[in-house]
């Protein structure tokens, strides 16, 4: 069995930063093609240098890379800015669960994940990374039960 990252952590970043890195990679995208997704805790820990949790994907004429840690105002051409609780219960939950698309309704309308950007544009590739990330990750007691569950 795989080594189980801390959610939220560095490794925990590195390790979703990888798993993209490996996908874009296996996806075969063409040479010009070239995107940015960051995605950052709006309550997230500072991590030194102005950056706070948070990772920055890039694809630059067909090659993957990432860092770890974004500043508050870094943008992409898609960018998803959530609270560590919400991102913590949605990665709790695999793609198919039913209450993975409640939960992100339910964030959305608490104000608590906001999306800027077209995920339609990546394919298939991107989105399937969600559920290896769920199947690596583990956090502490509760792990965003409360938002999982609708309360």
């Amino acid at each position: 069995m795989a080594d189980m990252a801390i959610h939220g952590s560095a490794s925990w970043f590195e390790m979703v930063g990888n798993l993209l890195e490996k996908a874009a990679l296996q996806a075969k995208l063409l040479p010009d093609f070239n995107f940015c997704f960051v995605e950052r805790y709006t309550d997230g820990a500072e991590l030194g240098g102005g950056l706070i949790q948070g990772i920055r994907f890039e694809i630059v004429k067909g090659m993957p890379s990432f860092y770890v840690g974004v500043h508050k105002d870094e943008r992409g051409d898609i960018t998803v800015e959530i609270t560590a609780e919400g991102s913590r219960a949605l990665n709790t939950l695999y793609g198919a669960d039913p209450n993975y698309r409640m939960t992100i309704a339910h964030l959305k309308e608490k104000g608590e994940l906001k999306v800027d950007g077209d995920f339609l544009q990546l394919g298939d590739w991107f989105h399937g990374v969600h559920d290896q990330i769920v199947g690596l990750s583990r956090c502490a007691a509760g792990c965003g039960s409360e938002i999982a569950s609708g309360k």
